[in-house]
């Protein structure tokens, strides 16, 4: 298979090309690097199959040759992100998903988009299934990532009814792993890189706010597995296993043995308060469902921020990293 991955030097795309070039696959990585990084691939450079495009989706997309499979993984996807680039995120989630679409009409090819769980804005249902629509502030600071999303459900599914591209829709729940970025402002990524440095962990509102966690292979896996189906979607890839930020910033100090301090701070408006993933559908269909333990993923990811913490400022922060039991909280 020769696939193109827009997004694929960000954090989930770097990833997804790895797997697909560990598959036998070949890949051309199409990203403008605005919020990436050419360090996610360079490991990757190297592999004949493999193809860098520094282009900007938004622009256009054209791939010479024939490709299989588009997956568009291209946007900006943290709140740090797409609050500083609205029009930038809006456009991707807009003209850049009609071009990755246009891509996958004219070479016959799959397309995946890489939808969210932010479609469902702060839920009224609990956990959220495919079938809920959402409760989302269409004019509030975080709509220009959650309707960009839903445009593109949209588009994509347009696109499948009305030209017969054969287009899937996965809605991805948080995603953690290796390669995130310690600056890119959500919870995992800062609580590690505070928690390192030693400075206070810093979570908003009371803490109660709940997410799921899912390793970064996991979603992967799903991604491929949704990919290579017959089904259309929208199906949620995501972790059910809940769990409260103030109970994973408790987690991620044990994790590190830091000396920081937990701090309340104030929340962002249009908060999602409860975030769970009904995956029932992604078992039936795709017999899928993630595999790696929380506390596994935390360990390697914190590994990682280790190895770039200390490359970038060549000194040694903290101890090893040694997983000690969960606190019950966690595990319940």
């Amino acid at each position: 298979m020769r696939a193109v991955v827009t997004g694929g030097a960000g954090f989930i795309g770097s990833h997804v090309c790895e797997r697909l070039l560990h598959d036998g696959h070949e890949v051309v990585c199409v990203d403008n690097f605005l919020t990436s990084s050419v360090d996610n691939i360079e490991h990757l450079m190297d592999d004949h199959r493999f193809r860098l495009v520094p282009e900007d989706v938004t622009e256009g997309l054209d791939v010479p040759g024939p490709v299989d499979a588009v997956l568009h993984l291209a946007s900006p996807a943290s709140p740090v992100d797409y609050l500083r680039l609205p029009l930038e995120t809006l456009r991707v989630g807009s003209a850049g998903t009609w071009h990755a679409l246009d891509l996958a009409a004219a070479k016959g090819a799959r397309f995946l988009l890489a939808s969210t769980s932010e479609s469902y804005g702060d839920p009224l249902v609990h956990p959220q299934p495919e079938g809920y629509w959402g409760h989302v502030n269409p004019v509030g600071p975080r709509s220009v990532y959650d309707e960009a999303k839903r445009f593109g459900e949209s588009l994509a599914t347009a696109f499948r009814r009305n030209r017969g591209v054969d287009a899937k829709i996965v809605r991805i729940f948080n995603t953690f792993g290796p390669r995130m970025r310690p600056d890119d402002g959500r919870a995992i990524p800062t609580f590690i890189r505070q928690a390192l440095r030693g400075d206070p962990i810093t979570v908003t509102g009371d803490g109660s706010q709940t997410r799921s966690l899912c390793y970064v292979d996991d979603l992967v896996d799903g991604l491929l597995r949704m990919l290579a189906s017959s089904h259309g979607g929208p199906v949620n890839l995501g972790n059910p296993h809940e769990v409260s930020m103030l109970e994973l910033a408790q987690w991620i100090g044990k994790l590190t043995r830091t000396t920081s301090r937990i701090t309340l701070i104030p929340r962002p408006q249009d908060d999602p308060e409860r975030r769970r993933p009904d995956i029932t559908l992604a078992r039936q269909v795709l017999q899928w469902e993630p595999r790696t333990p929380v506390e596994t993923g935390l360990c390697d990811t914190i590994a990682d921020f280790r190895r770039r913490v200390d490359a970038e400022e060549g000194r040694r922060i903290g101890s090893p990293v040694t997983a000690p039991p969960l606190h019950s909280e966690v595990m319940s």
